[in-house]
């Protein structure tokens, strides 16, 4: 009897893996012989990465930071196209200048907190691409904020018509530095906030 209920299930088993092999095609070699078909290897997992407590702070740090760029960057781009039009804006010299400055702080934080968690992260195949053109955008936009703060136009030398040319030509050099460096620093802003999306 247990032979008999053995024997069953043999046959049970090779009727099952005649009816498995015969739903998979069978590969003939070129003089028209055939193979065993071959073994299907087992599907490919991304790799995890795994990033430091500091890496999660630093992040942490540079996003809440961030939420001032596009505030600081609308309000120092109305002092400006105010002080433009009217060179003698008194106190809105002042604040445009410490708005300016905030900008320059923010960009100096956020350029070491990102740089520092780009090199962490540059194993993780993940979102790569973006994080470099996020990081070229804003490094390109921090150097164009530190040259608009060299290139400041000074209402010292006005009393002279070189004095007034120069601080004219600077005054024009100074608002496109400033537009530019806001436009690429916006893009590069804007390219992190939609990535999460």
């Amino acid at each position: 009897m247990v032979f008999c209920s053995s024997l069953m299930t043999a046959w049970a088993q090779d009727d099952a893996d005649t009816q498995i092999a015969s739903t998979q095609p069978e590969a003939t070699q070129p003089d028209g012989t055939q193979t065993a078909p071959a073994p299907q290897q087992p599907a490919a997992h991304p790799v995890a990465t795994t990033y430091s407590d500091a890496y999660e702070l630093r992040l942490k740090i540079h996003k809440y930071a961030s939420y001032a760029t596009l505030p600081l960057f609308a309000t120092e781009l109305a002092l400006g196209e105010s002080l433009y039009s009217n060179p003698d804006g008194g106190a809105k010299k002042g604040i445009h200048g410490a708005v300016g400055a905030g900008i320059i702080g923010l960009f100096g934080v956020n350029g070491v907190t990102g740089i520092w968690n780009l090199w962490e992260s540059r194993h993780d195949e993940n979102g790569r691409k973006l994080r470099i053109a996020h990081s070229v955008l804003m490094l390109a936009a921090t150097g164009g904020f530190v040259a608009t703060w060299a290139t400041a136009p000074s209402t010292d030398d006005t009393g002279t018509h070189q004095g007034l040319a120069r601080f004219d030509n600077n005054r024009v050099l100074h608002r496109n530095l400033a537009i530019s460096s806001i436009g690429v620093g916006t893009a590069g802003y804007l390219i992190m906030l939609f990535k999460r999306k």
